[in-house]
């Protein structure tokens, strides 16, 4: 496999096209998931099925790039069956690791398939070293995804003190920022990602005309009522927008993505070693950008070049054509 030049770039691939798109555009690691509930991102049209995954990861091989698969959502009471499947078809196809929250599948990869890298996804929301130390002693874990709650600051003090390798997000969708603990989809879907791997479901998503303007449903709620030229966003309960003491706002967070390419070096020296895109639910076309912009400044900070001109287009990739530094700048409080 390639050995990263500056930080490892862990990118999105939500279809066998976004894999190769992926691969082809930069990526040293890809990560993905299977085509049902055991991984966060479990929307129709997305993920792979067992052969599309056998071949995706041998296409990354091939080019020295590393495959991740996601098994990063929590089983119901009863139901480990497909969890537990996922982390034997990962193997068998031959992936470089397994991402993995629920301490029941932890357990099972670790017992079943002690030689297959077991990464700690940010589902599980650990951000402090007793709690990543006890997921390293107890399951052998080799690398934490940090949750998005931490300044730089922190996250250097943080990664200080752990034995395992330290991966976090760089660019894309912001939630509510309480890693593994979002259920507000469901009790209005009847669905969540924290165990459906679905939030906010494409068939209780419904856009209806009100005057010159635009609603945003879900399910019989209303999420956001847009102006004619104001961005238009996918409705999710966290990026809602409610009429509070007569006023209208987002409570939770706006539509808004985080992009860290300015502050690269900053995470470097905090002792990060790996970069996280968001976005499986995005097409190749914007893997294939982001992916190249990201490949474009990892390679300039390795080589003491100035930032390219790819990191401008960045911006543009953002949801709601808006970004942020978000908790790495103050934390999150």
């Amino acid at each position: 496999m390639r050995a990263p030049k500056y930080l490892e770039l862990v990118c999105p691939a939500g279809t066998p096209a976004a894999l190769r798109a992926a691969v082809d555009a930069g990526a040293d690691t890809v990560y993905c998931g299977f085509r049902d509930a055991t991984n966060a991102r479990n929307y129709p049209g997305l993920n792979f099925d067992r052969e599309e995954m056998r071949a995706g990861i041998a296409y990354a091989h091939a080019r020295g790039r590393r495959v991740l698969v996601a098994v990063n959502t929590f089983p119901r009471a009863g139901e480990t069956g497909l969890w537990h499947q996922a982390v034997d078809t990962a193997a068998d196809c031959g992936a470089d690791a397994v991402i993995l929250a629920d301490l029941g599948v932890l357990d099972y990869a670790a017992r079943r398939h002690p030689t297959l890298r077991r990464h700690l996804s940010v589902q599980a929301a650990a951000a402090n070293p007793l709690a990543i130390d006890f997921y390293r002693e107890r399951f052998g874990i080799s690398r934490v995804v940090l949750p998005r709650v931490l300044a730089v600051g922190e996250v250097a003090a943080l990664v200080a003190q752990l034995k395992v390798e330290a991966e976090v997000f760089a660019f894309g969708s912001l939630g509510t920022m309480v890693e593994g603990r979002c259920y507000l989809s469901s009790y209005m879907t009847g669905r969540s990602p924290s165990s459906d791997g679905v939030c906010a479901p494409a068939e209780c998503v419904a856009y209806q005309e009100d005057g010159d303007g635009l609603r945003a449903c879900l399910g019989t709620a209303m999420m956001n009522r847009f102006g004619p030229d104001e961005p238009r966003s996918y409705p999710t309960p966290c990026k809602g927008r409610f009429v509070t003491h007569g006023s209208p706002s987002y409570l939770f967070e706006e539509p808004i993505g985080l992009n860290a390419s300015a502050i690269l070096p900053d995470l470097k020296a905090a002792g990060v070693t790996a970069l996280k895109i968001e976005g499986r639910q995005r097409g190749r076309a914007y893997v294939t950008e982001v992916v190249s912009a990201f490949r474009a400044i990892l390679d300039a900070l390795a080589e003491g070049r100035p930032p390219p001109r790819a990191a401008a287009r960045l911006h543009a990739l953002n949801e709601g054509g808006q970004e942020t530094l978000s908790a790495y700048r103050s934390g999150w409080r």
